[in-house]
């Protein structure tokens, strides 16, 4: 059988960047031929070591994006995309051809209005032009059926156990943030950034005040830094993912406020480190995380603020927490588990029907 050849398509987000960069590496360990199509610039986490072919691709849907795509494309026998705005490029750069498309939805997007009955259109035009859709929890594989998806199944999709293996707290990450003799929070910059600032306000009563490391970059930092410096509050924008394992073994708590594939990555670091967790109860982290955080409803900063104060004041309960964290990473798939289980859906999609082998 000649040699498979992937193309992975990439929509640039912290969790999608670090599955594709363990996924590609697995694969070409296998004998598979892997191209990767992301923006330039994209945070895709060790691509150059993995052996995969890189190409730069922008994130847009005008026709020269497109047909630089589909020029990618070309040759394949699987395209692979990775969050639904990569799926829905893939989808029209594979019009009229007959590669599969496998889609990997890893995170729910979230919207209202107009931009609400948009985001609902594009899932329907991703599930319906994907061949399999594998949703990272069952609240994603239950939506890509909703949206007319032909096949779709659960494939969670394990991050690299130590993307970050310098990650050490010598309290020397505490003294540049200014967390020394203070609690040391540690979040991400996702959807649900207001939630999070009202939190920060509310847990600011305490003595000495939490001091809230936030991680990310992107579109959201700005407002995010805007209203820290408007307020006051007890907040530090920290740096981007690359700074995550660093920042968690120092932290004593990490919060998760809101959607996003940030928040799901976030979680999976801090429950292998021993972080006790709170997180709202979003985009499968209550599949993700089972009865190791504390989980309180999306949206209310009262709520997150209150599991913050309770947790900072138990420190028997986060120890609790820091001993289910282990052993609730302990059983999620492994890097393995994972590409084993795509490369089996490849395998199953790159084979010819029935009628053509007979």
């Amino acid at each position: 059988m000649s040699q498979l050849r992937t193309v992975q398509v990439l929509g640039g987000g912290a969790g999608s960047s670090a599955h594709v960069s363990s996924l590609a590496a697995g694969l070409v360990a296998r004998g598979v031929q892997v191209t990767v199509c992301a923006p330039a610039g994209s945070r895709a986490h060790g691509l150059p070591a993995t052996g995969a072919r890189y190409v730069a691709v922008p994130r847009r849907s005008d026709p020269a994006a497109v047909a630089a795509l589909r020029t990618a494309c070309a040759g394949a026998d699987i395209v692979h995309a990775h969050g639904l705005h990569a799926a829905v490029r893939a989808g029209i750069a594979l019009s009229g051809r007959g590669t599969p498309l496998v889609v990997t939805w890893h995170t729910r997007a979230r919207a209202e209005g107009a931009r609400g009955r948009l985001l609902r259109l594009l899932e329907r035009r991703a599930a319906r032009a994907a061949a399999v859709v594998l949703g990272t929890s069952w609240d994603l594989v239950d939506r890509a059926r909703r949206r007319g998806a032909r096949d779709a199944r659960l494939a969670p999709a394990a991050i690299p156990a130590l993307r970050f293996p310098g990650a050490s707290d010598d309290g020397k990450t505490r003294a540049e943030l200014g967390a020394v003799g203070r609690p040391l929070l540690v979040s991400v910059a996702q959807h649900g950034h207001d939630t999070l600032l009202d939190a920060a306000r509310g847990w600011s009563v305490l003595d000495p005040v939490p001091l809230l490391a936030v991680v990310g970059e992107g579109p959201r930092t700005g407002a995010l830094r805007r209203r820290i410096a408007a307020e006051g509050l007890p907040v530090v924008l920290a740096g981007g993912p690359d700074e995550v394992g660093e920042l968690l073994a120092a932290a004593d708590l990490a919060v998760v406020a809101g959607g996003g594939e940030g928040g799901p990555l976030l979680a999976q670091e801090a429950l292998r480190l021993g972080i006790p967790l709170v997180a709202a109860r979003a985009d499968g982290l209550p599949e993700l995380v089972g009865d190791a955080a504390e989980l309180v409803p999306q949206g209310d900063a009262e709520a997150l603020a209150g599991a913050v104060v309770r947790l900072l004041g138990d420190p028997g309960r986060r120890e609790r927490l820091a001993e289910s964290g282990r052993a609730q990473a302990a059983g999620w798939p492994s890097e393995d588990d994972t590409i084993a289980h795509v490369l089996s859906v490849y395998d199953e999609l790159a084979q010819p029907p029935a009628a053509a082998r007979a």
